[in-house]
């Protein structure tokens, strides 16, 4: 069954993996990410599938990644390269 929110069916079979562990959902999630068309935001494919597996996977690892992955990147307060360099 093709899903245009997870085409490949990467999510859904994290789901079926028993004993799956945090950095095993983010390098899942990553592949899933990598294979979003350019373009196409991926918010609410993100939403759709949280609001799929939640109800029967509330504290899966993929939940948390998924959650996260809405998240605004975190600021760490130094740039890099030349901007690093200037004062």
């Amino acid at each position: 069954m093709s899903d245009e929110r997870d085409p490949k069916g990467l999510i859904r079979e994290s789901f079926r993996i028993e004993g799956i562990s945090a950095p095993e959902c983010r390098s899942i999630f990553l592949d899933w990410a990598i294979s979003v068309p350019n373009g196409v935001e991926p918010a609410p494919y993100l939403r759709a599938l949280i609001e799929e597996y939640r109800p029967d996977f509330p504290d899966h690892p993929m939940i948390t990644v998924l959650e996260g992955a809405l998240q605004p990147p975190t600021r760490t307060g130094r740039r890099g390269g030349a901007m690093g360099r200037r004062s």
